[in-house]
């Protein structure tokens, strides 16, 4: 076989990068995640694409907006190749119970490695898997058959958008003047943790 070609046989073998994540260590998981610079697109409010030239970082949000685990990946990187990484970094740090996701984290995979961790996952459906009768009964961006209790906690998914938004617009995320991956991440993790004092503040003002 010459080198450079793609034996798809020994690919399926391997598995996607999630299947493959569910029977790795953690150190490993982090391993295989790409961080060289790259263009990454997404979808904005508007429905239009917006791309950039760099990196993502990643995050899991506890109640009170507060950041307990972030990675940073090449910015061509899914949002759900970094869902199960996280969910083990914060289950080594803290207790929890429910995995709340949008869309982007509808996987069977993910939600079954939520469950093994001991925890529900809520994930709202994505277009590909809900049914005329599921969209019809229940908004775009939904899970059906929730609880009251998970209903109410679903409202809470939205948490990570907002830290996003803050550390780029309020903690120098927009701003990046180094290169590399690590410098990189050193470079948000100071936004980050000012970020977190600057909500224990306001938690503490509110409570």
């Amino acid at each position: 076989m010459r080198k450079g070609s793609f034996d798809k046989k020994k690919a399926g073998e391997r598995g996607s990068r999630i299947e493959r994540q569910r029977k790795q260590k953690i150190e490993q998981m982090l391993s295989e995640l790409p961080t060289q610079c790259d263009i990454g697109t997404k979808i904005n409010s508007q429905g239009n694409n917006d791309s950039w030239r760099g990196y993502k970082i990643h995050f899991d949000t506890a109640d009170g907006q507060i950041i307990i685990a972030a990675l940073l990946t090449s910015a061509s990187v899914h949002d759900s190749q970094a869902a199960i990484p996280l969910m083990t970094l914060s289950s080594q740090r803290v207790d929890y119970l429910y995995e709340l996701s949008d869309s982007a984290y509808d996987a069977q995979q993910i939600d079954a490695q939520s469950r093994q961790l001991g925890h529900i996952p809520i994930t709202a459906l994505h277009g590909r898997r809900a049914s005329k009768k599921a969209t019809a009964l229940f908004p775009v961006g939904t899970m059906p058959q929730l609880t009251p209790a998970q209903e109410e906690r679903f409202k809470g998914r939205t948490m990570s958008e907002r830290m996003n938004a803050r550390l780029k617009d309020e903690f120098g995320g927009n701003t990046l003047r180094v290169r590399g991956a690590k410098k990189v991440m050193a470079h948000l993790m100071f936004g980050v943790l000012a970020l977190t004092v600057d909500q224990w503040l306001r938690l503490s003002a509110t409570g």
